[in-house]
């Protein structure tokens, strides 16, 4: 296994959706893709119509509904009212008095209805101001339990809504939310103890089965075919241990971190590339650093596991003589580590269940050479432990393309 710094020029092209970030010095990174989730809800011609225009044309039109059976009625009385008044004067006859007594009843009708038609359209476009404002109000109580809901991860339940005012349904919803918040945080932290508490009780005698067996291969009197069946439970042994050592740090990265320091993720996957580089792997690849300094804010050791188990991930699933591009630096406003490595196709619909624990690709199980089928579970563990986001794609010509984009340490 040999490092470069330079990509070779026969590297395949990026793929369409990739469009290519140049930073400072050699490395090129590719932009994750990304897809555009839109928030549900109602939607029409226009897009997503809120619950606070849909209230306020509800309202609105509630008022236009009323004021108008209010208008139809009042224009009846008051018809009925003028139909009874009796024109009385000198010298006109009755013909004369009651074409008079209709003209009159007319024309007091229909400036009666036109002004009654102009207040309407004014006091309808108050409603729908007020009504909107109204519906904001109501609203304002949901608002803030959605925002908490979204700022919500596995690693955040501790938080609550807390939400204050009249015991209505609004606040029942947010008291709901925050028992559901309480019962999801004991049973996470029911599962991480109990996978921390069993892979401690686990280690001890894998430890001892390990000492045993290396002291009765020691025996120069040892038959080969004892010696063969030896090597192969320490094998089986060392392989129970890798995956105990992963279910700890899988417990360990699922809590949250209570500190957080300035990491530079060009050092630790120079570190981390340095410790490949001496290690025997079962194929030959070659290393390709493209590192620049991108201070991300969290865990020193959680970082360095996350970026040793991407190149891990890329080293072991390659090809043999297939290549490994390591990068970091600064991407979109983001501290980014980017590794990309050739190998097997991976199709599309693989690609995000290769993040759940003990899956490998093509559902194997049964292989553990690997690994134990941990080491993405473990990165995406961290990546949320630290706020950050995951992108994952299917490379042209096999293999993945993974990056990991880390809040930025503010500037000292």
């Amino acid at each position: 296994m040999t490092q470069e710094t330079e990509r070779p020029e026969s590297r395949p092209e990026p793929r369409p959706e990739h469009k290519e970030w140049r930073g400072p010095g050699p490395q090129q990174f590719p932009r994750p893709a990304q897809r555009s989730l839109r928030p549900g809800g109602m939607r029409g011609p226009f897009g997503r119509v809120s619950v606070r225009l849909r209230l306020t044309a509800l309202y609105g039109l509630l008022f236009l509904l009323a004021g108008a059976l209010l208008l139809f009625v009042m224009s009846v009385l008051v018809a009925n009212i003028l139909g009874n008044i009796k024109v009385i004067g000198f010298g006109i006859t009755d013909d004369e008095a009651a074409e008079l007594q209709r003209r009159f009843v007319e024309e007091t009708m229909r400036q009666l209805v036109a002004r009654s038609l102009v207040a309407f359209a004014g006091v309808a476009v108050l409603a729908v101001v007020l009504g909107y404002f109204v519906a904001d109000r109501a609203l304002s109580p949901l608002q803030r339990v959605t925002a908490t809901a979204r700022r919500l991860s596995e690693s955040t339940l501790h938080e609550r809504i807390a939400l204050q005012g009249p015991n209505d349904e609004i606040k029942e919803l947010a008291d709901t939310f925050d028992a559901m918040l309480e019962r999801l945080g004991q049973a996470f932290d029911s599962q991480r103890r109990f996978v921390a508490n069993a892979s401690h009780e686990l280690r001890t005698p894998l430890a001892i089965n390990r000492t045993l067996l290396e002291v009765a291969l020691g025996d120069e009197e040892v038959s080969d075919d004892l010696r063969a069946v030896g090597r192969t439970l320490l094998a089986t042994n060392a392989r129970h241990e890798r995956l105990i050592e992963g279910l700890l740090l899988l417990a360990r990265s699922e809590r949250e971190l209570t500190t957080r320091t300035p990491v530079d993720l060009a050092d630790v996957a120079r570190t981390v590339l340095e410790n490949a580089g001496r290690r025997d792997h079962d194929n030959d690849v070659v290393l390709h650093p493209e590192l620049t300094t991108g201070t991300a804010l969290g865990d020193p050791v959680l970082l360095e596991h996350l970026v040793s188990n991407l190149v891990d991930n890329g080293i072991k699933h390659n090809d043999d003589g297939g290549e490994v591009w390591v990068r970091t630096g600064v991407l979109d406003g983001f501290a980014t580590v980017q590794v990309e490595n050739t190998g097997p196709n991976v199709p599309g619909y693989e690609v995000e269940r290769l993040f759940e624990p003990f899956r490998r690709l093509n559902s194997d199980r049964v292989e553990s050479a690997k690994g134990a089928g941990l080491g993405l579970s473990i990165v995406r563990s961290v990546v949320l432990a630290h706020r950050g986001t995951l992108y994952a794609t299917s490379r042209t010509g096999g293999g993945l393309i993974i990056t990991i984009r880390l809040p930025l340490a503010p500037p000292t």
